[in-house]
Parts: C-alpha cells; structure tokens; sequence
C-alpha cells in the first residue's frame, strides 16, 4: 500500500476507494451515508464527539487525519481488515487510534463459526492473534461476528502502531431502529460489559492498551445525501 494520500475534496472522493464502487455506493447504504456525514463537518460529527466526551481521556478528541477504507494487515493471510474510516486523533492526553465502522441495514457478515468452516492454519494463525491482541484469555464464541473481531484489533493494532495511548472502535449506524445492534452487545459482553446506543464502554486489550467501545447512532438525514 503507498504511503503517499491526498486530501479529499468531498464524499465523492471516497467511492473509488471502495472494493465495488456501483454496489456499495448507493443511498441509503453505509458507504455513501458515512462519507457525506463525516464530510459534513470540519471535526467529529457531533455525535460522535458527545460519546467520546464521556471519558476523560478521550474528552476534547480532535482528529488529525481521517483515512477513508483504511486497511490493516492481518497475520495469517493476505485479506486485509478494512476500516470504513481510520481516525489518528489527538487530545491533551496523547494520540487516540478509532477505527470506524460504518452500517445502516447491512449484517456484520459472518459469526466466527461461518468464518472458520474451511478451516486452514492461516485461518488459525489469524484467529490466534486477533484472541491475543483483544486480551482475551480463552477462546472467542463461535455466535460472534467475525467483522467486530478484527475491526476491533485493528484499532488496538494501529494504536501500537501509531504510539497511541487509547484505542476505540466506533460503529456508526444509520439504521433508524439500529439494526444488529444485538450483535455489537453480544460482542462487547465478552469484556464484561453491556452495550447501550450512544454509551461509550472501556476495556483494556493486550499490553495494557485501554480500549473503548461504542455504538452511535448517526444523523439520518444523511440517508438521503
């Protein structure tokens, strides 16, 4: 992957860096539906902002850059996880890594079970790693979804990275009754907690990173941006 980006000059910008421009962008889509919100504003969307206000260490967050389908390697294989958006944000504390995942009515994918049905040591490797770097000391539910998996290392990954002192995963859904939001809680439970819409949660991954978690709830009107 080049080291080279340029800036954005709108939503726009973001489709051809989609893996299929003509399926994901369309309205009423995630893809679509985050760029324009994320563009919209010179900062974090408010409500983004207002979730990460509710932890001291991540209050006052400003973002230094934004990348759009921003991508993490994986070990274990060449498939990527790729982040609707990356932010590398800053505040009084020091730099904060959150990885985005944009949704409106579109599933996690696959649980982990699905995942691993053809099963190679890759898959293993992988699989292996990502249990390591969440913190987590015995094995990740099969009822899991595989995206919030690795969404989520990604995050803890670029904050090790990066030099970050906290790393956050944001789902940022559209959908009006915020659709699978059964599957973020069913995640988040395996920290020991309960995911609420627009409550951020805290956790700590590998190496003693602190970890947070959230599902917000984005402006609807930009369904139809």
């Amino acid at each position: 992957m080049s080291r080279i980006f340029v800036p954005s000059s709108g939503p726009g910008d973001w489709r051809c860096l989609l893996a299929d421009p003509e399926k994901h962008w369309v309205r009423r889509r995630s893809a679509r539906t985050l760029a324009h919100c994320w563009e919209d504003t010179d900062g974090f969307p408010p409500e983004v902002q207002a979730v990460l206000k509710q932890h001291p260490a991540l209050a006052e967050a400003e973002p230094l850059l934004i990348f759009p389908e921003w991508k993490v390697a994986l070990p274990g294989g060449s498939t990527s996880s790729q982040n609707d958006a990356w932010v590398l944000a800053k505040n009084q504390t020091g730099l904060i890594s959150i990885a985005v995942e944009g949704k409106v009515e579109e599933p996690f994918d696959k649980t982990l079970a699905e995942w691993k049905a053809d099963s190679s040591l890759g898959k293993e490797k992988r699989l292996s790693f990502l249990t390591e770097i969440l913190g987590f000391s015995s094995p990740i539910p099969d009822s899991v979804r595989y995206q919030l998996v690795h969404r989520t290392a990604s995050a803890v990954i670029e904050a090790q990275r990066f030099g970050a002192q906290h790393a956050v995963m944001l789902v940022h859904s559209f959908s009006h009754n915020d659709e699978w939001h059964s599957d973020f809680a069913a995640f988040v439970s395996l920290f020991g907690h309960t995911a609420q819409v627009g409550r951020l949660v805290s956790a700590t991954a590998a190496t003693g990173l602190p970890l947070h978690l959230a599902w917000v709830h984005g402006d609807e009107r930009f369904l139809d941006a």
